[in-house]
C-alpha cells in the first residue's frame, strides 16, 4: 500500500511546486509592470513618445477657399471671448452681406479625429486677442486688447508670484528631474481625486481633493462649458487635451511648463467689475481690482527693501497678488460678495508659504500686516473725441451690425483684424480743416463768410460732414470720411435730412429712364404709328418721345436724351393738388418766375418750378401705364374702375384713422374709452347718449339713465327717454353714429370691438373691420363727383409714386417710403448724403452700380485652427443706361461751370496741371413746421434744421459729398445756402490733391465678378 502512495505525493508536490512557479513568475511580472507604470508616472517617457508623435501629424493649414468641412467650437469662455464659437455664423452672414471666404484652414486627418473624439483642438493658444481696424496700407488705427495687461513671458513673472502659485496649485510643475514629465497628470493627487469620487457614493460629501494640475485648469476655464468641470468625461477630456498640448515642443517639456504657469496667471477668470465686464488674468486683475499696475508690482516684488516703507509696499502687493491666487478657486465669492473672507485664507497660506521658505519672514510680516482695499468701481475710460476717432466708430458700428453682436463691447473682445480703405493722409488732413470751421477768423480767411454763406450767426454751431470714395475695377472704396461733429451721430448715414434740390437729380434720372424706356418702344415703329400713338396719348411724356422718333432723323438713344433735355417747361410759381390736397410751390429767385426754361439750364440754377412740373409729368406717365382710362376714371361716375378706386381708398384711409384709435385707446377701461370721447364731445344728450349706446347697445334704461345723468345732470326725464329710444344703434347706422357724437365713426367702432376683445391685436382688428371701414365712407360713394374725384387723384399720385420709388431704390435711395408730392422733387422724401454718393457712383462708372466698401478684408482668428479671411465681393450691376449716366455726367459738370457750383470752376486739376472735370448737384434744405390760418396765410414757423449739401465728381474716379448741418431751432439764425457746401470743397482742394493725382486703386483684394443687367 505504501509503494502504490508513492506516485500519487509525487504528482502532489510537483503540481503545488508549478503552482508556487507561475506565483512567483506572476508576481514578478506584477512587480515589473508596478515599477514600470510607477516609473511612467515619473518619468512619462511612453506619453511623451506618444504624444509628440501625434502632435506631429495634428497639423492645420490655411488654404484659398471655403472649408466645406470646418470645425468651430460650440463652447467655452475662452472661444465664446475671441468670437470663435460664432465664427461659422459669422461666415455665413458676412457671406450674404457681399463677402467671400478668401481662404479658410484645413485640419489634418489626425487632428480632425482628435477634435471628433471629444478633444479640444491642440495649438499654440492666445492669452491676448481682441479688435485691430488698420487703413489701407495696412498702419493700425485702432486697437482693443483683451486683456489689456498680460506677462509677456515667463521670464517677465516675478520668482515670488510664479513659486507662490506651484506651492498651493501645483508643487511639481517645474521639477527638472524628469524632463519629460507630463504635467498635465499628477498621478497621487488624480487617484486620490478618483477614491474621493468613489468614497463619496458611500459616504456623500467626502472629497479627497482635486485632480487638476495647472495645465488641466487652462483648459476647464478656456474651453469647457462655463468654464466648469461637469463630469469625468469632461475631465478626461481636459486631461487629454492638456497632455497633448505639453508635448507640442517635443518630448522634453520644461519650456513648455514654464508657459504653463504664464498662461494661468493671464488666463485665470477673477469675478466680474460693473462697468468693465469680466476680470481676465492676474496682470488685469491687479489694476481692475486694485488700482495696480502690474509692471510696477512686479518691480517691487523683485526688489529688496532697505527699510520699513520699502517692505509695507512689497507687503502690500504681495497680499494683493496672493489674495488673486486664491480668489481663483471662487472668483466672485471672494471678490465680489464677501471679501471678508479673503483675509483669513490669505493670513493661513501666508503661514504656510513662509514654514515652506518660499517668503522670508520679513515679507511674512509685511503682508501680515498689509490691508487690502479694492475698487468698487471700473477704472474711468478716456472720453472718446468722435471728431478723432470717427472713422474707427463707423467701423466698429458697421461690424457690430454685420456680425449682429449685443455690443461694442463684444466686438472688441473678437480675434479680428478688419482691413479698411481708408487713406490716413487725406483723412487727417481734411479732418484737420473741419476742426477750424468753427474759428472766425479762418473762415473770413477761407472765403465762408458772405451773402448765401456764413453769416453773424455761431459758426461753432453748423457741423460739416465730408465723404470720397474712389472708383476700383470691382468696388467703390471708401477714402475719406471726416465730420466735425463730436458726437455719435453719423450725418452721412445716421438719419433722414432734406438736402433739397439734390432730390432733382434723382427725378431726372427717372425722367431719363423713362426716355430710354420709350426708345426702345419706339425704336422700332413707323413714323405713321408713332404719330397715332402721340395724338392719342394720355400723358405728356410719351406723347412727346412717340412724336419725336416719328420726325427724328438719327433715331439713337443719345440724340432723344439730348433732346429731351431740351425740353421746356414753365418756371411760374403755382399750386397743385398733390400730397393729399393743393400746395403752393416757388422758385428760390423771384427773377426765375417770368419764362420757360429747357431742363438742362433748369438743372444748373436748380429751378424749382420746372422740375415740379417736370415730376408732375412723370406721375401722369406712371398712371397711364397703369392701362386705366385716366380722363374717364375722373370724369365718368359709371366708369367702372371708378369704384374700385374709392373702395380702396375707404380701405387704406379707414386703416389709417383705425390704427390711431387702436393705439389710443387700448389698455383704456371701459370708463376710461367713454370718458376720453364724451369729453371731446358736445355736452348735449345726442352725442353723450350716442357714444354710451354705442359702446353698451343693449344697456337697460336704468344704467343708461344713470350714466347720462353723471354727465349732463340736469336733464329731464322726457329727454332721457328720447335719447334712449332715439340714439340707438338698432335705429341710426355707424355712420350716422358718428355725425351725431361728433366723433370719427370708425373711433366708436374701434371702443366697442377693444370692449368685446380687450387683448385684441391689431391685425385681428384689421381683420374684423373690413366691412365697418366701407360702412364708415358710405358719404364717399353717396357724394360729389369733386370729392371722389379728389381721393381718386390721391390714390393715382400713391401709385404712381411707389413706381418712382421702385427706380429710386434700384439707384440707392436709402428709405422704404416717399412722400406722394410733387415736393419730393425739391426734396421732401429725404435722402441721405452717402446714398447721393452711392448716386453718384453709378453716374460716373457709365451706370454699373459697385459695392460701397469701407472694410475691404476681414480675418479671424489668425493664426489658430479656425482663421478665416474674407473679402469685399458682389456683382456690379447694370441699373443705368450708360447714355443716361453719360448725359447725366454732362448736365452735373454743367452745374460747375454754369450754374450753382461755379465757385468750383477752374480749381481741381491733374498731375500735369490741365483741368480736371468736376461736376456736381447743389441742395438746401430748410425743413420747418409752419402753422396756417385758416385763410392758407401762415401764423408761426419753427426751424427744424438747415442743411446744404454738394454730391460731386472729381474726374473719373473720385466722388462724394459734403454737407453743412445746423439742427434745432438755432437752425433760424442762418441763412446759408448749397453755396456753403461748394466753398468748402474749394477749401479742401490742397489737402485732396495729392490723392486725387495718386495712381490709380485697383481692384484691390475684393473678388471679381461679371457685370449684371438689374432686372
Amino acid at each position: 500500500m505504501p509503494a502504490l502512495r508513492r506516485p500519487g505525493l509525487r504528482l502532489i508536490t510537483g503540481l503545488r511546486l508549478i503552482t508556487v512557479l507561475r506565483l512567483g513568475t506572476l508576481a514578478a511580472v506584477g512587480l515589473l509592470v508596478g515599477w514600470g507604470a510607477a516609473n511612467e508616472m515619473h518619468s512619462s517617457a511612453l506619453e511623451a513618445w506618444f504624444f509628440t508623435h501625434l502632435d506631429r501629424d495634428m497639423t492645420y493649414r490655411l488654404e484659398p477657399g471655403q472649408n466645406a468641412a470646418a470645425v468651430f467650437p460650440k463652447s467655452g469662455p475662452y472661444d465664446e471671448r475671441f468670437g470663435y464659437t460664432k465664427l461659422g455664423q459669422f461666415v455665413s452672414d458676412l457671406t450674404g452681406n457681399g463677402y467671400a471666404v478668401a481662404d479658410q484652414a484645413r485640419w489634418s486627418p489626425k487632428l480632425t479625429k482628435f477634435v471628433s473624439n471629444g478633444a479640444f483642438p491642440v495649438y499654440r493658444e492666445k492669452d491676448r486677442g481682441g479688435l485691430s481696424i488698420s487703413d489701407r496700407y495696412g498702419h493700425q488705427i485702432y486697437r482693443a486688447r483683451f486683456p489689456d495687461a498680460t506677462y509677456r513671458d515667463y521670464s517677465d513673472v516675478p520668482p515670488l508670484v510664479s513659486n507662490s502659485l506651484l506651492f498651493i496649485e501645483d508643487r511639481y510643475l517645474l521639477d527638472p528631474t524628469y524632463p519629460e514629465h507630463n504635467s498635465a497628470i499628477e498621478w497621487d493627487r488624480f487617484g486620490l481625486a478618483v477614491a474621493g469620487r468613489a468614497l463619496d457614493v458611500v459616504v456623500p460629501r467626502v472629497h479627497w481633493g482635486g485632480g487638476s494640475t495647472l495645465a488641466t485648469q487652462i483648459e476647464k476655464f478656456r474651453h469647457s462649458p462655463g468654464g466648469r468641470t461637469e463630469g469625468v468625461g469632461d475631465k478626461l477630456r481636459q486631461m487629454l487635451t492638456a497632455s497633448a498640448r505639453i508635448y507640442l515642443d517635443g518630448p522634453d517639456t520644461m519650456a513648455r511648463r514654464k508657459e504653463v504657469v504664464t498662461t494661468y496667471l493671464n488666463s485665470t477668470p477673477l469675478a466680474s467689475m460693473p462697468g468693465y465686464g469680466e476680470v481676465i488674468g492676474l496682470p488685469e486683475a491687479l489694476r481692475i481690482w486694485f488700482g495696480t499696475d502690474y509692471q510696477a508690482a512686479s518691480r517691487v516684488l523683485n526688489s529688496e527693501p532697505r527699510d520699513p516703507a520699502g517692505w509695507a509696499l512689497k507687503g502690500l502687493a504681495y497680499r494683493q497678488v496672493l489674495s488673486l491666487i486664491l480668489s481663483e478657486r471662487r472668483p466672485s465669492y471672494y471678490l465680489v460678495l464677501h471679501r471678508e473672507a479673503l483675509d483669513p485664507l490669505i493670513d493661513k497660506y501666508l503661514g504656510a508659504l513662509s514654514d515652506a521658505g518660499v517668503i522670508g519672514p520679513e515679507l511674512h510680516e509685511a503682508a501680515l500686516a498689509a490691508h487690502l482695499t479694492f475698487r468698487d468701481h471700473a477704472p474711468a475710460v478716456d472720453a472718446v473725441s468722435y471728431v478723432r476717432e470717427r472713422i474707427t466708430e463707423d467701423t466698429r458700428n458697421k461690424l457690430v451690425s454685420m456680425l449682429k453682436l449685443p455690443d461694442l463691447y463684444s466686438l472688441d473682445r473678437v480675434d479680428l483684424s478688419a482691413e479698411t480703405t481708408l487713406d490716413p493722409t487725406a483723412q487727417e488732413q481734411v479732418s484737420a480743416v473741419l476742426q477750424k470751421l468753427s474759428d472766425p477768423a479762418f473762415l473770413r480767411a477761407s472765403g465762408m463768410v458772405g451773402k448765401q454763406l456764413l453769416g453773424a450767426a455761431d459758426p461753432a454751431s453748423v457741423t460739416y460732414s465730408f465723404v470720397l470714395y474712389e472708383r476700383g475695377a470691382n468696388a467703390n472704396y471708401l477714402r475719406v470720411r471726416a465730420e466735425s461733429l463730436n458726437k455719435p451721430f453719423d450725418i452721412n448715414s445716421g438719419g433722414k435730412l432734406q438736402l433739397g434740390s439734390t432730390a432733382k437729380l434723382r427725378t431726372l434720372a427717372t425722367y431719363l429712364e423713362i426716355m430710354r424706356q420709350l426708345h426702345d418702344r419706339f425704336a422700332a415703329s413707323a413714323p405713321r404709328d408713332l404719330l397715332r400713338i402721340a395724338a392719342r396719348s394720355q400723358d405728356p411724356l410719351t406723347r412727346w418721345a412717340a412724336g419725336y422718333m416719328a420726325q427724328a432723323g438719327d433715331r439713337g438713344l443719345q440724340p432723344m436724351l439730348d433732346a429731351a433735355m431740351d425740353r421746356h417747361y414753365s418756371a411760374a410759381p403755382a399750386s397743385f393738388f398733390t400730397g393729399g390736397g393743393t400746395q403752393g410751390f416757388g422758385n428760390f429767385e423771384s427773377t426765375e418766375d417770368g419764362g420757360d426754361y429747357p431742363l438742362t439750364l433748369a438743372f444748373q440754377h436748380s429751378i424749382n418750378l420746372v422740375y415740379v412740373r417736370l415730376l408732375k409729368d412723370i406721375v401722369t406717365y406712371y398712371n397711364a401705364q397703369s392701362g386705366v382710362d385716366l380722363s374717364r376714371l375722373l370724369d365718368d361716375r359709371s366708369y367702372p374702375d371708378r369704384e374700385a378706386y374709392l373702395q380702396r381708398f375707404a380701405d387704406a384711409d379707414g386703416r389709417h384713422f383705425l390704427y390711431r384709435y387702436y393705439k389710443d385707446l387700448r389698455g383704456l377701461s371701459p370708463a376710461g374709452m367713454i370718458d376720453r370721447m364724451v369729453r371731446r364731445a358736445h355736452p348735449a344728450p345726442g352725442p353723450i347718449a350716442t357714444i354710451f349706446l354705442s359702446m353698451y347697445p343693449d344697456a337697460g334704461f336704468g344704467d343708461f339713465k344713470k350714466f347720462l345723468t353723471f354727465y349732463l345732470p340736469h336733464l329731464t326725464q322726457d329727454e332721457m327717454w328720447h335719447a334712449y329710444t332715439t340714439d340707438t344703434p338698432y335705429r341710426l347706422s355707424l355712420q350716422d353714429r358718428g355725425y351725431v357724437a361728433g366723433i370719427h365713426p370708425l373711433e366708436l367702432w374701434m371702443a366697442g370691438y377693444l370692449l368685446a376683445h380687450p387683448d385684441a391685436k391689431w391685425d385681428q382688428a384689421v381683420d374684423a373691420s373690413t366691412d365697418v371701414r366701407q360702412q364708415a365712407y358710405r358719404w364717399l360713394f353717396k357724394g360729389s363727383l369733386y370729392k371722389q374725384d379728389e381721393r381718386i387723384k390721391i390714390l393715382l399720385e400713391q401709385d404712381a409714386f411707389e413706381h418712382i420709388l421702385d427706380q429710386w431704390r434700384t439707384l440707392g435711395y436709402p428709405f422704404a417710403h416717399l412722400v406722394p408730392s410733387l415736393g419730393t422733387a425739391l426734396g421732401a422724401s429725404g435722402d441721405r448724403p452717402d446714398s447721393l454718393a452711392e448716386l453718384m457712383g453709378i453716374i460716373e462708372n457709365d451706370g454699373v452700380k459697385l459695392p460701397m466698401t469701407s472694410i475691404d478684408r476681414l480675418r479671424f482668428a489668425k493664426g489658430t485652427p479656425y482663421e478665416t479671411t474674407l473679402v469685399r465681393s458682389g456683382q456690379p450691376v447694370q441699373v443705368m443706361a450708360p447714355d443716361v449716366a453719360r448725359t447725366l455726367r454732362g448736365v452735373l459738370t454743367g452745374v460747375v461751370s454754369d450754374g450753382t457750383g461755379s465757385r468750383l470752376r477752374d480749381v481741381y486739376t491733374t498731375a500735369d496741371q490741365q483741368l480736371l472735370p468736376v461736376g456736381g448737384k447743389t441742395g438746401t434744405g430748410d425743413n420747418r413746421f409752419d402753422h396756417f390760418s385758416a385763410g392758407g396765410g401762415i401764423t408761426s414757423s419753427r426751424a427744424v434744421d438747415r442743411t446744404a449739401t454738394f454730391v460731386f465728381y472729381l474726374g473719373d474716379r473720385f466722388f462724394g459729398t459734403v454737407t453743412a448741418y445746423v439742427s434745432g431751432p438755432e437752425a433760424a439764425r442762418f441763412t446759408f445756402t448749397s453755396a456753403l457746401a461748394v466753398q468748402l470743397l474749394k477749401v479742401l482742394q490742397p489737402e485732396l490733391q495729392p490723392l486725387l493725382n495718386s495712381p490709380a486703386a485697383t481692384a484691390g483684394r475684393s473678388v471679381a465678378a461679371p457685370v449684371a443687367r438689374a432686372g
